[in-house]
């Protein structure tokens, strides 16, 4: 795409997705703090209506810190096929209006929306009328961003939440970040945010000033990312029919972790949160692949695959622990852990295998 012709893209992300899906169901849930997910010692919120947000309720979050946080939050089990239904619903609403759709999941995706199909005359007009239907046709709320690029668009669909709408022009994509706190950009996490706080950059424009070379001897390779970033630049395309090729989940500690105790329970809540993503996408897969990321930012991964796919939390917990354990101890502890599973198959399929399921 050329610089006189610039990208429209929008990003639309539902409003708190399952836990909107089950307060229209069920009318009973409405304008009460509500979490889908399990409600038991080691369960995780695996999303927050707006309601339990605002006591400090998050997805991610473990059931038992977040009832801390709301004594009053009413768990609900997750209902993936009508998830899945329901975004059926948006993605038909998608396609009228564009073939370039990257789903990112049940609830979110870009839209290369660059040819206006229906002249309607802008992209932030599309994004509107596509939010109308949304609410027309399943009784839900989603908020949009429209700019030139899938970052800052992204950053936009936020900025309004919920039910909101953000548009950011070429001419003021370098502004809008640049007014930022880093902590929102995409893959700054606290433990990050933490060293760039220390480093004196707190907001879009910081890291701007800051040369690439300073922010590779801090950063690594992280480093280009967080450059072309601070500038609102991005030159990703729109991706249309992406397949997942690996579904997992990570995540950054408050602190640096060490004891072979703090790093079983987390492993547990980065395995139970990756499990909610793989009975989304209805998958299962044979290789189990763990992430450690040191307390200096340099990564270990380590995998195992077996002839069989991983159809349980439980199994692909129990490798998890097993490629963690062959790591331990890892001198100066570990800011970062994640667990995924890939080379998938159909759920359907990996059920029907007559081999019995081993642990490899």
């Amino acid at each position: 795409m050329s610089e006189e012709r610039p990208r429209k893209i929008i990003h639309i992300d539902m409003d708190a997705f399952y836990a909107s899906v089950e307060q229209r169901d069920d009318p009973a849930l409405r304008g009460r703090p509500v979490a889908v997910g399990g409600s038991r010692a080691r369960g995780v919120v695996a999303a927050a209506s707006y309601e339990a947000r605002a006591f400090g309720v998050r997805s991610a979050m473990p059931s038992a810190s977040a009832v801390r946080r709301c004594p009053d939050l009413i768990f609900v089990r997750p209902r993936f096929e009508v998830y899945h239904a329901v975004s059926q619903q948006i993605r038909a609403i998608f396609r009228d209006y564009t073939d370039a759709i990257e789903p990112l999941s049940l609830d979110e995706a870009y839209l290369d929306v660059s040819e206006d199909r229906h002249g309607l005359g802008s992209a932030g007009a599309i994004a509107e009328e596509i939010r109308r239907r949304i609410k027309a046709d399943t009784g839900l709320t989603a908020s949009a961003g429209v700019s030139y690029n899938k970052f800052i668009a992204k950053l936009a669909s936020d900025q309004n939440k919920p039910d909101g709408l953000c548009v950011i022009p070429p001419h003021k994509g370098a502004a809008f970040v640049a007014g930022l706190p880093v902590k929102r950009f995409h893959g700054v996490g606290p433990v990050t945010a933490r060293r760039m706080e220390a480093l004196g950059i707190l907001t879009g424009a910081d890291l701007r000033d800051r040369p690439i070379e300073m922010l590779q001897r801090h950063f690594g390779s992280y480093a280009t990312y967080l450059y072309n970033a601070a500038r609102g630049q991005d030159h990703r395309p729109v991706r249309a029919h992406r397949e997942a090729k690996s579904i997992g989940a990570e995540r950054t500690f408050e602190r640096d972790l060490s004891t072979p105790d703090d790093l079983h329970a987390q492993l547990a809540r980065v395995a139970e949160a990756a499990w909610v993503r793989v009975e989304r996408h209805q998958a299962h897969g044979r290789t189990v692949t763990l992430k450690l990321r040191r307390a200096d930012f340099s990564t270990i991964t380590r995998a195992r695959s077996g002839r069989t796919a991983v159809t349980d939390q439980a199994a692909f917990l129990a490798i998890g622990r097993e490629l963690l354990d062959a790591q331990l101890p890892v001198p100066g502890g570990i800011r970062l852990l994640g667990l995924t599973l890939s080379a998938l198959t159909p759920a359907a399929a990996a059920e029907s295998d007559p081999v019995q399921p081993s642990l490899f």
